[in-house]
């Protein structure tokens, strides 16, 4: 792992993201290597040569958080890195963080893969608008390992619970969902009882995961392997369309409160254009 510490001016930056103002990425690059990782793309604007997953920038800042600029805005924390990476454990820019929106009155959302999460939940417990979502597509540990090195799914399970029984609201984000692998109704029967909401997302393959990602098919799921061809590269929506209306009907039959974010370049689309 190449880390290197390098200084910002502002942790603050302008997003593009349907439901969000502002985002904060304390970290640049991210040591939990997911295969599938859209932010990989950040690298056109750093500098980086190395593989993704193999270096993190440490990003200290002396500036501290301008609440008023974030006054009841949406700010997420993080949209291109985990901020709970194992780096977390040492730095701590996570934490810092936390201690300067403990006063602040926006509305923050946290996303992660680690149980590290749990050692601020004293802080957690202090932020007046806080949801915080776990990224879970998966309940099989096998082919967990094969697309991250984040915490194991029991963990984020168990996380997630001992977050909703200290009154945080929890989100159970399944993405990115595979399609034929994610076992989209067995996540939630799982975790229902200690789950506040569910964001879907769809698998996005683009860039140079793309080839990736369709030869571990190839080779780990050869079965699925044509069914992908048809949507990844004939770009055949039909899977989608019909997966989407599934979810939204056992959503609202079992009053499960979620968002489908399976047109999300429409969102963002619709979200520039407004």
């Amino acid at each position: 792992m190449i880390i290197k510490e390098i200084n910002v001016n502002n942790y603050l930056t302008k997003s593009n993201l349907p439901a969000s103002d502002y985002v904060i990425n304390p970290y640049m690059g991210c040591p939990h290597g997911c295969k599938y990782c859209y932010a990989s793309f950040m690298k056109r604007f750093t500098g980086h040569t190395e593989d993704w997953g193999t270096f993190v920038d440490i990003k200290k800042c002396d500036k501290q958080i301008s609440l008023k600029r974030i006054s009841k805005k949406n700010v997420f924390l993080s949209s291109v890195t985990d901020c709970y990476n194992p780096l977390e454990e040492k730095y701590k820019l996570t934490r810092n963080i936390l201690e300067q929106l403990v006063a602040s009155d926006c509305y923050l959302s946290i996303s992660t893969k680690s149980k590290l999460i749990l050692r601020d939940i004293d802080l957690l417990k202090q932020i007046k608008n806080l949801s915080v979502s776990m990224s879970i597509n998966t309940l099989d540990e096998d082919f967990r390992k094969d697309m991250d090195n984040a915490s194991t799914i029991k963990e984020r399970l168990d996380a997630l619970k001992k977050l909703h029984n200290n009154g945080i609201y929890t989100v159970l984000f399944m993405s990115p969902i595979f399609p034929y692998i994610t076992e989209w109704k067995e996540i939630i029967e799982k975790s229902k009882d200690f789950i506040d909401e569910y964001w879907f997302e769809n698998l996005n393959l683009r860039g140079s995961y793309k080839t990736y990602i369709l030869n571990y098919i190839k080779e780990k799921y050869a079965n699925y392997y044509d069914k992908y061809v048809d949507i990844y590269i004939k770009n055949n929506k039909d899977y989608w369309i019909d997966l989407s209306n599934k979810i939204n009907d056992y959503c609202n039959k079992a009053n499960i409160n979620y968002i489908n974010y399976f047109y999300h370049d429409k969102l963002v689309k619709a979200k520039k254009e407004n």
